[in-house]
């Protein structure tokens, strides 16, 4: 019989956890229609544009596809990061599948308002801080390197993605399935990208913070997981066997369940994460003002 170990402790308190989850009310399906579930995902489509456009080219939406946001407000801070140039490519190829993204929404099922997004160095910072536990000196830049720029990335289009995952069981119409299903794909295909990329970059150091890739990562994770409130849905790139590919791989490129597949997310948990608040009611983070369409604002009228 084999010895119990820390690693093994842990993963026991994470199925632990994920069981509570998973009878929470608070993590429990909500009723939507299919437009309503569509446009709710334009919410975080719009974040990924401008932050992918304005890292990469220096200019958002406005100056791309000005008539996708609806007259909404431009974002608060951004700025053209300091990537090396493979990465800058990578990043504005991005930013101009996000726009094809809202193209698709917008013709299928109609737009809605671009929120106000903040981009602002000091949103990052103050993630990064509340990941760690603690006040990083200097402030985490997001646009100060490549690194740094990857590490702010990953907190952005995984959520997209359990959030598409979490979508399409619940769609009642084929093309309202097909419409999120292709998305969901190239969500994915980002997610991995990026995720890869720091995956290759795992055990470097993070300066001057003394913290490597990984552990940064596996911070960022917790957090999510802990702002949803919902289990473990969330992993960093290394991960103990408990939680690896048939618990045989301490690599974690790909974030995925016990049976390899793709986590999901309700849109009140997406809220939590991306007000960085815990709280579907209580905007922050990224959407200062919350977000638009009927799902999320149907949470801000309740509060």
């Amino acid at each position: 019989m084999r010895n119990s170990s820390p690693f093994s402790s842990f993963f026991l308190l994470l199925l632990l956890l994920s069981r509570k989850a998973s009878c929470d009310p608070r993590c429990e399906p909500i009723e939507a229609s299919d437009v309503d579930r569509v446009q709710f995902a334009m919410n975080l489509e719009f974040l990924e544009a401008e932050f992918f456009l304005r890292s990469s080219l220096g200019q958002g939406l406005d100056s791309i596809a000005p008539y996708l946001a609806q007259g909404g407000p431009p974002p608060v801070g951004g700025a053209k990061a300091d990537l090396d140039p493979i990465t800058r490519r990578i990043i504005e190829e991005f930013g101009y599948q996000e726009v094809g993204h809202l193209r698709a929404i917008y013709t299928r099922v109609g737009g809605i308002r671009r929120p106000l997004l903040n981009l602002s160095a000091q949103n990052f910072e103050t993630i990064f801080d509340q990941a760690v536990g603690r006040q990083l000196q200097p402030p985490f830049n997001p646009y100060g390197n490549t690194v740094n720029y990857l590490l702010a990335s990953y907190v952005i289009p995984y959520v997209g993605l359990v959030g598409y995952v979490g979508t399409i069981p619940f769609l009642e119409s084929y093309n309202s399935k097909s419409l999120v299903a292709s998305l969901l794909g190239v969500e994915s295909g980002q997610d991995a990208v990026l995720r890869t990329l720091l995956y290759e970059r795992a055990d470097e150091k993070v300066e001057p913070y003394n913290m490597t890739v990984a552990e940064f990562t596996g911070h960022l994770s917790r957090l999510r997981n802990e702002l949803a409130m919902c289990g473990l849905k969330d992993e960093g790139i290394m991960v103990p066997k408990e939680l690896g590919a048939e618990n045989r791989t301490t690599s974690n490129v790909l974030s995925a369940d016990v049976y390899s597949v793709s986590y999901s997310r309700t849109p009140p948990e997406i809220l939590r994460i991306i007000y960085d608040s815990g709280s579907e009611y209580k905007p922050g983070g990224f959407y200062p003002e919350g977000g638009n369409g009927r799902i999320a604002q149907s949470f801000l009228k309740k509060d």
